[in-house]
């Protein structure tokens, strides 16, 4: 049975890291060349962005960063020794005039957040993030969302209804006193249990992204995400072959955004006529995405499969996870008509409840923080929109 590396552990990863590192020493594969047409002036980026637009990923290539695999044009490579795809950036399929570099996250920066690895390599152009990421980032590595790809998160806690017949959701999950399993550095437990929507001695922060001790015996939720567990378990863990029952944590109130595209925050002045080209682009590309996802759902899958080092990962799957993405509607339009955009009163809220959990935590976060420090409608064009 193969487990895509989100669901083995951690030991496991660094094991299939050094042994599928040595098979694909000097790995580096690439689609057929296309001469493209050039981008309209206004849409070249020559000049005004760097010779490489580089975006790091929070995890390996999936459908819930399908936008950004939207700009990348055909002839990209792959480079499997370093865990990265380039190639030209495209706007509706027009050359912009720079390339475009997507890079993995997760188990190929060591399990670092987005924000302290753009701290570390100046070279990343753009962040992908969370809100409450930004939040703790904020006091030592500040970073500011130009858009965002998701208007709403697709995390979840999953368990067996078969075991479960009466949990219909979180609430009932802590009423239970049932351990909720987590990986280590998620954020989001200390605000379940803040809400006291559960017991802090619940939360079980030793999740090996292995489904194993699930299949074994779900006395207990887990983690999860719409775009991915719900498929996986019913379709790819053989052990398991069934459906399992599941709640979003937008459903209980949780209204960080997720998949925010970031600029360090001590770049913004340079990186500006960059961005005001480049982020209208990423606006379309995430519109043309919930139009229609079967363009991004074959390049992700294409990539996935040219680097052995990364979770196997399905036509099937990115279709299923690309649709729960879309019909969820966790892709779409914000409260000012635009899509990629953020509701400033929301990003406060979402300020004002972790930052006191963070700060608990340990984490520095400064004094009277405001959403205007984590994010920028500067750079977004209000016209850019998404149908019903």
């Amino acid at each position: 049975m193969k487990i895509p590396l989100r669901r083995i552990s951690i030991a496991a990863i660094a094991t299939l890291v050094v042994a599928t590192g040595a098979a694909c020493s000097g790995s580096d594969t690439e689609t057929a060349a296309v001469d493209l047409p050039a981008a309209p002036a206004e849409q070249q980026l020559a000049g005004k962005c760097p010779n490489t637009v580089v975006v790091q990923l929070q995890w390996e290539p999936e459908t819930d960063s399908g936008p950004i695999f939207g700009l990348l044009g055909p002839g990209y490579r792959v480079d499997a020794d370093n865990n990265k795809v380039t190639g030209p950036l495209v706007v509706d399929g027009k050359d912009t005039g720079v390339d475009l570099e997507i890079r993995a996250g997760g188990p190929a920066i060591g399990f670092q957040t987005v924000p302290s690895q753009m701290y570390v390599d100046q070279s990343i152009t753009l962040g992908l993030a969370h809100s409450e990421h930004s939040i703790a980032a904020a006091g030592q590595q500040p970073i500011v969302a130009v858009t965002t790809l998701l208007r709403n998160s697709p995390q979840l806690l999953m368990w067996d209804p078969k075991t479960h017949p009466d949990w219909h959701g979180i609430a009932d999950i802590g009423k239970s006193g049932a351990p909720i399993v987590v990986s280590q550095g998620q954020l989001y437990p200390d605000w379940l249990a803040a809400r006291g929507l559960v017991d802090p001695k619940q939360i079980d922060a030793s999740y090996d992204n292995s489904p194993s001790r699930f299949v074994a015996g779900p006395s207990f939720a887990q983690q999860g995400f719409v775009n991915s567990e719900p498929y996986v378990y019913e379709h790819e863990v053989r052990a398991w072959g069934k459906p399992v029952g599941y709640q979003l944590l937008r459903d209980v109130g949780y209204e960080g955004y997720a998949r925010t595209v970031n600029v360090r925050a001590d770049r913004l002045n340079e990186l500006r006529p960059c961005l005001q080209r480049l982020v209208p682009m990423i606006q379309r590309a995430t519109a043309q995405f919930r139009a229609d996802p079967s363009h991004v759902n074959a390049v992700v899958v294409d990539v996935v499969s040219k680097n052995t080092k990364f979770s196997p990962y399905s036509a099937e799957l990115a279709a299923y996870g690309s649709k729960a993405l879309i019909d969820g509607g966790l892709i779409g339009n914000d409260t000012d008509g635009a899509v990629g955009s953020f509701d400033i009163a929301r990003v406060q809220r979402v300020i004002d409840e972790f930052a006191p959990i963070l700060r608990r935590g340990g984490a520095n976060v400064p004094n009277n923080l405001t959403a205007d420090a984590i994010v920028t409608k500067e750079f977004l064009d209000p016209t850019i929109a998404v149908g019903s």
